[in-house]
């Protein structure tokens, strides 16, 4: 069962720190494959409803898309046998964080390459860059990375 943290029963979008209870988090390890890349954005929708963004809002729907770019890229480029990607959700005030780590040291480039029409893959990074207020990358302990997008709420 995934983690989810909130500090009341009934949260409001990011009212976690109005309330001076902290953020409202979420985290789940999901296997380094589509599929689990699927179930990150599908995940990330369903706790952010349960945060009080409903799916059809453009909150959810941009923090899902970016959740989804960033599990793919994950699994496409930054797979390591064996190894699975973690999804965390961070929500505070006016601002959602989605974060995917992986086991990969290979940091992705802080400007996304430009795709060409005829390209059927490629756009992924250039979506991160458009629909995030601030996204970048940071080392991770022992190994590998964290990705991570940030959204005006």
């Amino acid at each position: 069962m995934p983690t989810t943290t909130t500090p009341d029963d009934d949260p409001k979008p990011g009212e976690g720190d109005a309330a001076g209870t902290g953020p409202l988090v979420y985290t789940r390890q999901f296997t380094s494959s589509p599929r689990g890349a699927r179930l990150a954005r599908r995940l990330t929708a369903r706790c952010l409803e349960e945060w009080g963004w409903p799916p059809a809002s453009d909150t959810s729907r941009t923090v899902s898309l970016l959740a989804g770019e960033l599990a793919a890229n994950a699994v496409r480029h930054a797979r390591v046998p064996g190894r699975d990607f973690l999804l965390r959700l961070e929500a505070r005030e006016h601002l959602v964080r989605v974060e995917v780590s992986d086991a990969s040291p290979v940091h992705p480039p802080p400007v996304p390459p430009r795709s060409s029409a005829d390209d059927e893959s490629g756009r992924g990074l250039f979506l991160v860059d458009t629909l995030a207020a601030r996204w970048g990358t940071a080392p991770r302990d022992p190994v590998g990375k964290t990705v991570w997008a940030e959204v005006e709420a």
